[in-house]
């Protein structure tokens, strides 16, 4: 009885060291590597309730079309803290290091928004510049200062000629440098023109988008070939389209990838049949996050591209009427319906080995 009680817990033991050495094993593999997220979110018309002057926001006053009052914006800023706080979280704990914004009507909704209980604690940094859209909207960064160290920005015209030889002002490039955990990067966010009026009769807009993109991502690279270059935002145009693949030179694979292409992680979801907004039952990914040379192919001990994700979680789909399945958006049909946005939000992880 004595021997068989002490083989059992020589058993129990050497269950015990195996079991404690595979979990000291698996702990040392992941402390061999670090996570860093970075995402994007058009979203959908952030305006205050304060009328100002020079920009169209009648809509968004208490008296508009929206009736929109302060209840109707701490709602929206409420969803919109929602869905931020949790982007990444499911491999990066302390969520998106930076988050590229669109359609956003000042700094002041920004600071609202950062300044969300769900959101206070990353104490989010702000970059932005206003821009000359006529619609008022604007693009900004929200960047966590414990992650990401701001070293410079400029907002980049964005400029074409009408007929009529005067200039159409769309929303500027922001381009934002800084160092992500150390490590330079160059983040480019963007909102190009819509395809109002036709696709094929705007198409030239959107391809000048992506010629001041390129034209930004080819000076960045005569520096320092091996720069880290992130090229995001909402570029009504997809994955597949010329302005991407022809113009940005973003491609979907990245065992062709050379030097000079981007690489186009939604690419490949695009031919899935996702997307991340809808318009008349057919999907879009107008969203995307494209990566240069440097963040997928480049050897070294740096950040690389991970992985690539679209967060379209239930509660941000709408569930019955007209647009059942559509991401459930903020205003339809001339009122506010008292959703999230329009646009689902993207996000990638970059990983990087952890220096002993």
């Amino acid at each position: 009885m004595k021997l068989k009680s002490t083989r059992l817990v020589g058993r129990w033991l050497s269950v015990l060291v195996i079991s404690l050495f595979l979990t000291l094993q698996i702990q040392a593999q992941r402390q061999q590597f670090e996570l860093a997220c970075i995402a994007f979110y058009n979203v959908e018309n952030l305006f205050d309730t304060i009328n100002e002057p020079g920009k169209m926001d009648l809509d968004y006053t208490p008296e508009g079309r929206y009736l929109w009052d302060t209840e109707k914006y701490k709602d929206k800023l409420m969803k919109l803290a929602d869905v931020i706080s949790v982007l990444g979280t499911e491999m990066t704990p302390l969520g998106a290091s930076v988050v590229g914004l669109a359609e956003v009507e000042n700094r002041r909704v920004l600071e609202d928004l950062a300044a969300q209980p769900q959101l206070a604690e990353r104490n989010y940094q702000i970059v932005h510049y206003e821009s000359p859209d006529f619609r008022g909207i604007d693009n900004a960064l929200f960047y966590n200062p414990d992650h990401f160290e701001y070293i410079s920005s400029r907002a980049l015209p964005f400029e074409l000629e009408r007929d009529d030889g005067s200039m159409e002002r769309i929303r500027e490039v922001l381009l934002v440098t800084g160092k992500l955990m150390g490590e330079k990067v160059h983040i480019m966010v963007n909102h190009w023109p819509s395809r109002r009026g036709g696709e094929e009769a705007t198409r030239y807009k959107r391809i000048h988008g992506a010629k001041i993109n390129r034209g930004i991502v080819d000076s960045l690279k005569q520096v320092d070939p091996h720069t880290k270059i992130v090229v995001m935002g909402d570029f009504n145009d997809d994955p597949v389209n010329h302005s991407i693949t022809r113009y940005l030179k973003a491609i979907g694979s990245t065992d062709k990838m050379e030097p000079h292409h981007m690489y186009n992680p939604y690419y490949d979801a695009f031919q899935r049949g996702l997307g991340t907004n809808a318009w008349r039952d057919s999907w879009s990914l107008f969203d995307q996050i494209i990566l240069s040379y440097g963040l997928v192919k480049e050897r070294g001990e740096g950040w690389r591209y991970y992985k690539s994700e679209i967060y379209n979680d239930r509660k941000l789909v709408q569930r019955t009427g007209r647009y059942a399945g559509y991401p459930y958006r903020s205003f339809a049909g001339g009122q506010y319906i008292g959703g999230y946005s329009d646009h689902f939000p993207v996000f990638v992880y970059l990983v990087r080995p952890v220096s002993n």
